[in-house]
C-alpha cells in the first residue's frame, strides 16, 4: 500500500514527508503468546513473494535499550519515566528505521507496537489520555493484528519456554502472593486491555490458542488482503519457536 501516513496525533512535524510507498503491519499480543515466532514466519513468506522486508520490536532502539535493560536490572525508575524511555526508543526506531523503510517501499513488520504501550501503562496505573498524547507521534499502521489468547493456554506456553519473569509477571506492582499469582492478575489485566483495545481501534483478531502453523497461515490470509499477494494455498510449516515471544 501506498499513500499518505495518518498518526494517532500529530505526528513527528519536524520530519518533511507524510506520503509513503510502503506497508506498516503490526502483530500485537501478549507477553509469551508466540509473535516473535509469527513476524519471523511472515517475513520469511513475504520475501519469498517478492517483497523487501524491515523487522522491528518493542525496545529495540539502539539509543535507548542499555538504558532500559539497566533500569530494568536495579528497578531504579517510576513508572512514569520507564513510559517516556518507552517513548524515547519508539521515536528513535520510528525516525531511523520505520518511516525511512516506509518511504523506500519496504513492508515494516513491528513486533509490538504502541498499543502495547497503551494497554501497559493502563494496566500500570496511568493516565490513558496522557499515554495517547505521548505516543502522538505514531503513524497508524495499514494492519494491525491481535494474537489473542486466554490464560488457560498462555501460561503452560509461558512455563515450557523458560518460566515466568520479575516484568512479565507484574511483580513491581506487587499484584499476587508469589509470582505465579501475580503473573495470573498482571496479564489477566493486560488482556483484558488488549481486548478492549482491539475493539477500539478494529484489531484483526487472530485466535493464538491453535498450533503455530495455523496461526501463521491465518495472518498469511490477512496480510493478503492489504498487499498485492496471493493468499496461502498450502500448509504452513514452522520453524522452532525462539526463547522469547
Amino acid at each position: 500500500m501506498s499513500g499518505p501516513l495518518r498518526f494517532y496525533g500529530d505526528g513527528l512535524p519536524y520530519l518533511p514527508y507524510r506520503e509513503v510507498k510502503g506497508c506498516l503491519i503490526a502483530i500485537e499480543g501478549t507477553d509469551g503468546v508466540g509473535r516473535s515466532t509469527q513476524v519471523d514466519l511472515l517475513k520469511r513468506w513475504l520475501q519469498v513473494n517478492g517483497y523487501g522486508v524491515v523487522e522491528t520490536g518493542w525496545t529495540r532502539s539502539k539509543l535507548v535499550q542499555r538504558a532500559l535493560d539497566m533500569a530494568k536490572a536495579g528497578n531504579l525508575l517510576n513508572r512514569m519515566t520507564f513510559s517516556l524511555l518507552y517513548a524515547a526508543d519508539f521515536a528513535d526506531r520510528l525516525e531511523n528505521v520505520i518511516l525511512p523503510a516506509l518511504r523506500s517501499g519496504f513492508v515494516v513488520l513491528s513486533d509490538r507496537y504502541v498499543h502495547t504501550a497503551f494497554a501497559r501503562d493502563h494496566v500500570r496505573g496511568a493516565d490513558s489520555r496522557w499515554i495517547r498524547d505521548l505516543f502522538g507521534f505514531a503513524p497508524i499502521p495499514d494492519l494491525a493484528c491481535y494474537l489473542k489468547i486466554d490464560l488457560d493456554h498462555l501460561i503452560p506456553r509461558v512455563l515450557e519456554s523458560g518460566g515466568m519473569n520479575y516484568w512479565e509477571s507484574g511483580m513491581d506492582l506487587r499484584m499476587g502472593e508469589d509470582i505465579f499469582d501475580s503473573f495470573k492478575n498482571y496479564q489477566g489485566a493486560l488482556l483484558g486491555e488488549y481486548d478492549r483495545l482491539a475493539r477500539e481501534f478494529g484489531f484483526e483478531v487472530v485466535d493464538a490458542a491453535r498450533p503455530i502453523g495455523e496461526i501463521q497461515r491465518d495472518l498469511q490470509e490477512r496480510i493478503a488482503k492489504v498487499l498485492p499477494i496471493r493468499p496461502p494455498a498450502a500448509t504452513v510449516h514452522p520453524v522452532p519457536a525462539p526463547t522469547t515471544a
